[in-house]
């Protein structure tokens, strides 16, 4: 077989994703890599995992339990606690994302999880109790769910979760469910658009933007975001830029019935706890943390949990500094009585 050469780039450094070909091979660039993560940046095509350390002291995994990561993601919680849960412990991890889950599972096993210790299964956290049935596990010790966008999936201009380069307007999580965002929106109406932006961004100026985007094609996400600027053609850039993250956080989180999901999943997760698991969530925006924070003051109150975190605990100064995505990163932790 002839050998093909890479891709050729314009310039001194790659700036596409499908360009970075060192950060998709982290083994066999670790020097490149290294320098990324030193500049504060994720190399693409990965995951930094926020708040670890938080995350391992609220849950506190012994060696022989049951945990559960709701949202692998690219698995660097699941990592952690599985180092913690040996021997004899076992971790299912759960993922509606049918293109990032396989890698995940292939990352995990070359570290040496074999099927005894980690099972990977293609759901989101409210499809659990087939899952745990499935796999042969009786009730969870303790659960994880670090909610929101991985970074591999904001990094890939195919899955048009950002406009930071153009891709396809889709938004799903499971690009294999529903309808991408570029169709969802062309089937709305200005007034449910407007209530949609309101409710899930807490968008200023809903009023004026719904009319100007409802019922209108956009294919790609570069489309939207010029739309979205010149509907307020008086915002400045960062004021533009701001408004076009809230749009997109509107969109995605009805495209992908998020806060319904979530809703039915924490229900779920605590009924299949065991007597003094533990759960933690981790949400990154105000609604999601608001359900949060509301269903476990319910199971406090109802003498059902013990609220591990008074006020949801945040990343530190340093974690911010060196992983920018953690700082909007909020967890909360309830033990279940």
């Amino acid at each position: 077989m002839p050998h093909q050469r890479r891709v050729r780039y314009a310039g001194k450094y790659p700036r596409r994703f499908e360009e970075k070909y060192k950060e998709h091979r982290p083994a066999r660039y670790t020097e490149t890599v290294a320098k990324i993560l030193a500049a504060g940046k994720t190399p693409a095509g990965t995951h930094r995992p926020v708040m670890v350390a938080e995350v391992l002291e609220a849950l506190a995994p012994q060696p022989g339990e049951a945990a559960v990561d709701c949202t692998l993601g690219f698995g660097g919680h699941a990592q952690a606690l599985l180092d913690r849960l040996q021997p004899g412990g076992r971790l299912l991890g759960l993922d509606a994302d049918p293109i990032e889950l396989p890698k995940t599972e292939a990352r995990l096993r070359g570290l040496g999880f074999g099927p005894e210790v980690f099972i990977a299964r293609r759901s989101n956290f409210a499809g659990l109790p087939q899952a745990l049935l499935a796999a042969e596990i009786k009730g969870a010790d303790i659960v994880l769910a670090d909610l929101g966008v991985s970074s591999m999936q904001l990094d890939d201009p195919s899955r048009g979760f950002s406009v930071k380069n153009d891709g396809l307007l889709d938004l799903r999580m499971n690009p294999q469910r529903g309808q991408p965002a570029a169709v969802f929106l062309a089937r709305l109406r200005a007034e449910k658009l407007q209530e949609l932006l309101e409710e899930n961004a807490d968008e200023p100026r809903a009023a004026l933007l719904a009319p100007a985007l409802a019922g209108k094609f956009f294919g790609t996400t570069t489309a939207l975001a010029k739309a979205v600027r010149a509907a307020l053609p008086r915002l400045n850039k960062e004021e533009g830029d701001d408004c076009v993250r809230r749009v997109f956080q509107a969109l995605r989180i009805a495209v992908n019935e998020e806060l319904e999901v979530l809703s039915l999943g924490l229900d779920v997760v605590f009924r299949l706890l065991k007597k003094g698991g533990r759960l933690c969530v981790i949400s990154f925006h105000s609604l999601e943390d608001r359900l949060v924070k509301n269903k476990f003051k319910s199971l406090g109150f109802e003498g059902e949990g013990i609220i591990l975190t008074k006020r949801p605990l945040t990343a530190s100064d340093t974690e911010c500094a060196d992983n920018p995505r953690a700082r909007s990163a909020k967890m909360r932790g309830i033990e279940k009585v």
